[in-house]
């Protein structure tokens, strides 16, 4: 290690600042969306193209991020998504228009560098367990972060009016930006010589079966969170009466077991093989639900006993997600941004798509059984994956003894 600036590896806070930066770019803003809206003169929809908008390019993103970090360095990229993130602030500050708003909030979406390269950077550091023990430290302030957000977006709309948050984002930017100059070394020291070499190289990594195990694996468990969230609140209010306040906190429920989950991950991954980690979170979370349901069935519907049950999905997902990302990056290292990026592109995809078939499905009627039943079927179709993935450890130990495994 030496102390050279632009070579020093990061410290763990950067990271964790980083991945912190990145959450709170998508939520901390959305108690202002209806006061965006009404000084903008539009409709409510389309004032949520800044946030619809703003995740359909961060898929994009994560798929174009993670290859460019393989060909040229985390460090540059890193650097100039930052500043991108930067510049968009400002200009969503700044806005007179709502085309303004969109275009310059569309340009925010470059901070996913944040979450995508930082767990890159911690596989460059680290083998796949200690990687994975790093991310679990990571993945409680994705717990975190989603849950203080709106509420800091919230006083400070009260307080100063909407434009108050993205003066934070502006803050945040350059503030991070300074912080990644001095602290953020370069960790990808195995890169192609040119981007034709680095492409060559990808077949290696889409045709690995192990990379799509552990992809999917995280997408559905992830596709489980997304379920909550969304129909959470109609469960919230329609079937069990509560009032916001409290629907927030049933909505939050899953995000302290995931905290919990993540610290766990974080003190065991080193001393416990990944797929030990990986299993345990899926049978955690699918056991969760599973005793959720029987107490459902046997006439026993309340808000506590649901809430109880998805803090398990939480913890299954604290204990999964930070070893199917280390595992994945870890099928092919020299692709481990590749990996990051395009895992992660999938798992904001599979949300996306169990967001839309949730508000598309759910009633009043029918919502605490079919919430069940969405989020069960998407922590089951994870454990398959999981499954496979042990097979594949089994039947062929050395990645590199097959290109197509």
């Amino acid at each position: 290690m030496t102390d050279d600036l632009g070579r020093s590896p990061p410290h763990l806070n950067t990271l964790v600042l980083l991945t912190a930066m990145s959450v709170l770019s998508l939520n901390m803003f959305l108690p202002s969306m209806a006061a965006i809206a009404a000084e903008f003169d539009v409709d409510y929809a389309v004032a949520n193209l800044s946030l619809g908008g703003f995740l359909a390019i961060t898929v994009i993103l994560q798929v174009v991020i993670g290859p460019l970090s393989d060909r040229y360095g985390r460090r540059p990229v890193m650097l100039w998504g930052l500043a991108i993130f930067t510049f968009g602030s400002a200009g969503c500050l700044w806005a007179a228009s709502i085309e303004g708003f969109l275009f310059w909030r569309m340009l925010q979406t470059a901070g996913v560098v944040g979450i995508a390269l930082s767990r890159a950077v911690v596989r460059d550091m680290h083998g796949p367990q200690e990687a994975a023990s790093k991310l679990g430290y990571i993945s409680m302030v994705m717990a975190i972060a989603p849950m203080l957000g709106p509420t800091v977006g919230g006083l400070l709309h009260e307080s100063f009016g909407w434009r108050a948050s993205f003066v934070v984002y502006l803050v945040m930017g350059f503030g991070l930006l300074a912080l990644c100059w001095r602290d953020l070394g370069e960790t990808n020291t195995d890169r192609a010589a040119t981007m034709g070499e680095q492409f060559a190289t990808y077949p290696a990594l889409l045709k690995s079966r192990r990379f799509w195990g552990y992809a999917l694996c995280s997408g559905f468990s992830v596709g489980a969170f997304y379920v909550h969230i969304t129909g959470s609140v109609l469960v919230g209010a329609e079937v069990f009466g509560l009032s916001p306040s409290s629907v927030g906190m049933s909505v939050g429920a899953i995000a302290i077991g995931f905290s919990f989950g993540s610290y766990l991950s974080g003190k065991l991954a080193q001393r416990l093989p990944l797929w030990i980690l990986i299993l345990s979170g899926r049978v955690v979370g699918l056991f969760g639900l599973l005793l959720g349901l029987a107490i459902v069935l046997a006439g026993f519907v309340h808000p506590v006993t649901f809430t109880s049950a998805v803090i398990f999905v939480g913890i299954g997902n604290g204990l999964t997600l930070p070893s199917t990302n280390s595992g994945a990056m870890s099928v092919r290292p020299k692709l481990a941004g590749s990996a990051s990026g395009l895992s992660g592109a999938m798992s904001v995809a599979i949300g996306a798509v169990m967001t839309s078939v949730t508000g598309a499905v759910l009633t009043p009627q029918n919502g605490v059984l079919l919430l069940y039943g969405l989020m069960i079927g998407c922590v089951a179709i994870s454990l398959l994956c999981a499954i496979y993935v042990r097979w594949l450890d089994i039947k062929e130990p050395l990645e590199e003894t097959s290109e197509a495994a």
